[in-house]
Formats: structure tokens, sequence, C-alpha cells
């Protein structure tokens, strides 16, 4: 039985290590708020005092949190990952950051011995519970075949992508076309709303025809009742298209629909909105006159 660790338990990470814990794993597990905790211990995970403790109790660390400060926080920080990483004790980034983070922390971890692989994933809260999560890894090809078996239980693919940094590209990519597409649904929804038609109508022709998804049928009920409990958080969007906009200066590609996708992300989370889901960005779009 493999011995992993798991550190950040929000909505995603918390799915996550539950499922390694039910695939049959001894997992070790940790939070900055220690309430998120004991769920993950009231199903046979045990609980580490702080990073560092779980990595040393483990032969594969994954962690997942809410962005690139917080990741270097959890690696370079008093009792952090960087103080037990080493030989035998590995470490998994599968939070969303940028390529020049995932780099760091690589050299990092590899330059203590440890092994290394970024591995964001593809999917919300109802994929994280099903273990129904697509993984971009990049990094130490040996550790993705070693992490093999918390893969299958946290996701449904695993792709290895090769150098660390092509991961965190990959799904800045990802998540930028998704956010394009959240908002093209939203103006929708708002200007059919706008213009009187039955709400519940327009969703069934757009599931009937070639735009269907599971992104329509997930998100479509939630721009209608105009409820967003977060299964991804606007935030964390936001913070991902602004990742994602970075990447593409670096580059020179131009992306003028993301930039002004983004602005309406911005002021969903001005206007406080940000820890509701990402569908929320309706409420950016709406003209409530």
């Amino acid at each position: 039985m493999a011995k992993y660790g798991f550190l950040g338990l929000g909505i995603m990470g918390s799915a996550m290590a539950a499922n390694l814990v039910r695939d049959g794993h001894d997992v070790t597990v940790w939070n900055r708020t220690a309430d998120k905790i004991a769920p993950l211990l009231n199903i046979g995970a045990k609980g580490g005092a702080n990073p560092a403790e779980v990595v040393a109790a483990s032969q594969i660390t994954f962690a997942m949190v809410s962005d690139p400060t917080a990741s270097r926080g959890l690696c370079f920080g008093n009792n952090g990952v960087l103080t037990a990483v080493g030989p035998c004790h590995d470490y998994v980034e599968m939070s969303t950051i940028d390529d020049a983070t995932a780099i760091e922390i690589s050299q990092a971890v590899t330059s203590r011995g440890g092994r290394f692989l970024e591995a964001p994933v593809s999917g919300t809260k109802k994929p994280a519970e099903d273990g129904q999560l697509i993984i971009m890894a990049a990094g130490q090809r040996d550790l993705f075949d070693d992490a093999e078996p918390a893969f299958s239980a946290m996701g449904k693919m695993a792709v290895y992508l090769g150098d660390v940094g092509e991961g965190a590209k990959m799904k800045l990519v990802i998540n930028a076309i998704m956010a394009g597409a959240m908002t093209a649904l939203a103006e929708g929804v708002a200007l059919a709303e706008k213009s009187g038609l039955e709400l519940p109508v327009l969703l069934d022709l757009l599931d009937a025809g070639v735009v269907s998804s599971p992104l329509l049928r997930a998100k479509g009920p939630q721009l209608i009742s105009r409820e967003y409990p977060a299964s991804f958080p606007l935030k964390h969007m936001q913070k991902d298209l602004r990742l994602a906009l970075a990447l593409a200066d670096r580059v020179d590609q131009p992306l003028a629909v993301t930039a002004a996708i983004n602005q309406a992300f911005i002021k969903a989370r001005i206007d406080g909105h940000g820890d509701e889901d990402f569908s929320a960005v309706l409420e950016a779009i709406r003209d409530k006159s």
C-alpha cells in the first residue's frame, strides 16, 4: 500500500484526497485551516501538523492550493515541503500556477534529491468527487509512472506532457477557453432574458444543437436561477485568466477576446461574486436597469 501525502483541502483537494483514502491508500493530510482536516480523518486519513511532517510520512506528496503565492508558501515557508523533501520523498504540484513558479519549485525539490511533477487538473467539484479529473502532468517521467495508482484514483485520464512548465501552460490555455465559453453562454442568456425569451427553452435548444456540452448542462440552470454554489470559484478563474494573459504577453500572442473576458470576471469579483461559482460572471453582464 502506497503512502501518500495531500496538502490543501479546499473544494478540489478535499475530494481528491478522499478518493485516495477510499482507494485503499495510506494518506496523511494537512490544511492551513485545521477544520478541513476532520472529514478526512473520519474516513481513515491521518493528520500532519505541517507540510514538512506530511512529506516526511509519505512516499509521494500531492498539493492542491489556490495560486502561485500559496504554492510558493507551501514549498518554501516555515516547516514547508522543502524541509522534508528528498530521496524517497517526492512532490507533485497539482495547483493551477504559472510555468515559472512550477519550474522554480521543481528546481528546489530536485536540488534536494526529490523527484517532481507538476500535474494541474481539468475539472471542477463534481468530477473531483467522482474521480473523473483530467490530469496534465510534466516533469520526471519515472515519478509520473510511480504516481499512476494515485492518478487513477483521482482522475479518468492522466497525460504526460514532457518538461516542467508544459502542464501549467496547457491548463491555462484550457481555462481561458472555458472562461470564454462560460462568458458567451452568460451573454446569450442575458440577451435572451432582455428580449423576453423563455430561458429554459433556450437551454433545451442549445442542448439539442452543436454547442451542447457538460458546461451548458451544469451551468445553464445556475444562470436561470441566478444562484451560484461554488464548484469552481470565480476568483480562481479570474486568477487563471490573469496568468493566461501574462503567458500570452511573454510569447507575443494577442488575446483580445480573452482580455475582454478577464475584465468581465474582474468586475464580477469586485462586485462581490468572487467566492461564488465562475458562472456568476453573468452578474457582470446583465443590464440591471
